[in-house]
């Protein structure tokens, strides 16, 4: 498998360099889908694929969970004013029987479905023998296995057309994002699936309006294939996600400012250029050793913690090396978020290195 899917050249089969995907979180009314083409038609702004909710997993029961089936007619309203395809998200295998009895384009399945594989499967299962292109988004952790895995099964069952959304991660600890983008997550995806389109979704990594275009920007930037972008005609009284949608003319103005121009790929590096990447080279090479003699001193840590029957995490001691550390960093223009990342992933590094030679002494005892 692993050969196949670096070499076969995936996506949605539509052809577009950047594909764009609007339209509202979830189908209200059949008027509501009305205005919602009229008014991309008056903005200039018709998007390759006309997105909306069918059927919504909520948090909480009580709140708007789609309209169900019902709504899947009311989509022959985008047809005939917009003559575009018509992406919807399933959740099950009965979703997937209704989609595709009411004619729908393209299918996506949800962050909260893809954490699931039991869920995967059984839609992978409904659509064996089926040409429809499928778009799966990334799981609600940053999980890349997990996001794999579901395009993984959907390939296996002869899923020709597929492509990921990246709507970010959720992290009880970040306020800037409704949910963290993980920009290395999206770019690890395709460089390990050749071909793999990945669409981003900055309606739902900022869960507002404001911070739109900046993170579409971003994703752009990336070089990401497109993006899927929340749309409604009266976005504040939206039955759901209302503080992440825009109006169709907000649409327009995002998509003007944003420069889609993918950067160069530059194969014949400039000798200014070369010489600034040896020098990289170089330093990195400064930095493994410096790690190397760093966790060398680390395993005669915990040799001595093991000799003297002392734990392994000291909590004063790693509060005072994570402040202190960060303080250093930031004096030197490095940022407080890179700095604790840094530390956090040395020092849970360092708390394996002293765990190992903890049990090191112990099987050793056993032994003898």
């Amino acid at each position: 498998m692993e050969n196949h899917l670096q070499t076969k050249d995936w996506g949605l089969g539509l052809n577009n360099e950047h594909l764009i995907i609007a339209g509202p979180c979830s189908a209200e009314t059949p008027e509501q889908i009305e205005k919602v083409c009229a008014d991309m038609i008056t903005a200039n702004v018709v998007p390759d694929v006309f997105r909306a909710g069918i059927w919504k997993p909520r948090t909480r029961p009580g709140s708007f969970e789609g309209i169900g089936e019902e709504g899947l007619g009311w989509l022959e309203i985008v047809r005939e004013k917009l003559n575009i395809p018509i992406t919807i998200e399933v959740g099950n295998a009965s979703h997937v029987e209704s989609a595709l009895k009411h004619g729908v384009d393209i299918l996506w399945i949800g962050a909260r479905t893809t954490v699931n594989p039991f869920a995967v499967q059984e839609i992978a299962d409904a659509l064996k023998g089926v040409d429809i292109p499928v778009m799966v988004k990334n799981p609600m952790n940053p999980d890349l296995e997990l996001w794999r895995g579901a395009l993984e099964r959907l390939q296996v069952v002869g899923v020709n057309k597929l492509a990921a959304i990246h709507r970010g991660f959720s992290d009880a600890y970040d306020t800037k994002f409704r949910n963290k983008p993980n920009w290395s997550m999206p770019i690890h995806l395709k460089r390990l699936w050749k071909g793999m389109q990945v669409i981003n979704d900055p309606s739902h990594i900022v869960g507002n309006r404001k911070g739109i275009y900046e993170t579409a920007q971003r994703a752009i930037n990336f070089g990401l294939d497109g993006l899927m972008i929340e749309t409604h005609h009266d976005p504040d009284n939206a039955w759901s996600d209302a503080k992440q949608q825009v109006t169709p003319q907000q649409l327009r103005e995002i998509l003007d400012k944003i420069d889609f121009k993918h950067p160069v790929q530059n194969e014949n590096p400039s000798e200014k250029l070369q010489d600034l990447r040896n020098a990289v080279d170089h330093l990195d090479d400064q930095l493994m050793d410096l790690l190397a003699e760093r966790f060398s001193i680390i395993d005669q840590i915990g040799e001595h913690k093991r000799d003297n029957n002392l734990i392994v995490f000291q909590a004063d001691r790693w509060k005072q090396v994570m402040e202190s550390r960060t303080a250093k960093g930031m004096d030197k223009n490095l940022s407080e978020k890179f700095m604790k990342e840094l530390l956090y992933c040395i020092h849970e590094e360092s708390v394996k290195r002293q765990e190992k030679k903890l049990r090191g002494d112990v099987s050793a005892k056993k032994s003898v």
